[in-house]
């Protein structure tokens, strides 16, 4: 067990940095009376304004009593809602081919867009469409089709079997590569003599992504158009996790083990804290790997409901801070 002293310690460094006003550190900081036991919850847990846009899009074509309603893919990836939303008549569509056998109904596209295909199909179909996808997703679709219709290869920094990246990839007019690691990066080659514009996945690690940019321009590539496209939510929840996860002794991400953006969070928070626990479900916490003293974090991707963060975090006050 570590000494004491250097807990206190180590708590009132914690706080001296919270009550600073330190810009990573804007969520609830929870100290135990004898200064032993800490609990931070991080601001930037939970919905970001993308995915909240579009889970309520969805109860809105439910209260409007229109039917069948149906979203193109899970509209977040988070089993809790998308269960809540099956339970109320709203049907996933997985597929392009099922998509085409509808003959009626709405289809809400979810935050994560879709490429121009998905939408002429639906439109063909004589469906009605309610698009949710993120303005910052919209605002990279509108990029690199402008781009490429002005001449422009495209490599996208992301997962190219994620939804978003998908629909991104949907957009381009010309030649499109989609990177995701260093190696990728190390030996990516265009495919044409034109110009390149490099985006992002909108949930990518920022850091990665300023790396690849720096290996594709230093290798060979100079005439290039950099746009980050990481939406500030995801840079504002990735820098609060790294920092509390430097103090942590342990670290709870709370997201859906399908989520592209926890994954990065847990990835980042594994880094800087070795006991990191990736929580999907409420039962998947167990306080029991919580050491008996010393600093817990909270943080939660942007697909994961509010109710269960505080759910976590209830029990966690309940069960860490009363350890004195």
């Amino acid at each position: 067990m570590d000494d004491p002293g250097e807990i206190r310690g180590r708590i009132a460094q914690l706080k001296c940095r919270y009550e600073s006003g330190d810009h990573a550190l804007k969520g609830d900081l929870w100290i135990s009376p004898d200064g032993m036991s800490a609990l931070y919850q991080a601001k930037s847990a939970g919905f970001c304004f993308g995915v909240r846009r579009a889970v309520d899009t969805v109860y809105e074509q439910i209260d409007s009593g229109k039917t069948p309603i149906y979203t193109y893919g899970p509209i977040i990836h988070n089993e809790i809602v998308v269960r809540d939303l099956e339970k109320k008549g709203v049907r996933v569509i997985s597929s392009r081919e099922e998509l085409e056998k509808l003959a009626e109904g709405i289809v809400v596209i979810r935050s994560h867009g879709v490429g121009r295909e998905i939408s002429s199909i639906i439109e063909e179909r004589g469906l009605s469409m309610v698009d949710a996808t993120c303005p910052f997703v919209k605002k990279i679709h509108r990029i690199v089709w402008e781009k490429g219709r002005a001449g422009y290869e495209v490599l996208i920094i992301g997962s190219p079997s994620h939804p978003e990246v998908e629909g991104i990839r949907g957009w381009c007019t010309g030649e499109v590569t989609v990177i995701e690691n260093e190696q990728e990066a190390m030996s990516f080659v265009p495919k044409s003599d034109k110009p390149l514009c490099i985006v992002s996945q909108t949930t990518f690690n920022l850091k990665k992504f300023h790396k690849f940019v720096e290996i594709i321009t230093r290798l060979r590539y100079h005439d290039c158009a950099v746009l980050n496209t990481i939406c500030n939510a995801t840079e504002e929840r990735q820098t609060e996790a790294r920092s509390i996860a430097r103090y942590a002794d342990t670290m709870f991400v709370i997201g859906g083990k399908h989520s592209s953006n926890t994954q990065k969070l847990y990835e980042i928070c594994r880094k800087e804290c070795e006991n990191t626990f990736f929580v999907q479900a409420f039962d998947d916490l167990n306080l029991r790997l919580v050491p008996f003293r010393g600093i817990v974090g909270i943080s939660a991707g942007a697909s994961t409901p509010n109710i269960l963060i505080e759910e976590v975090s209830n029990l966690c006050r309940k069960t860490i801070l009363s350890r004195c």
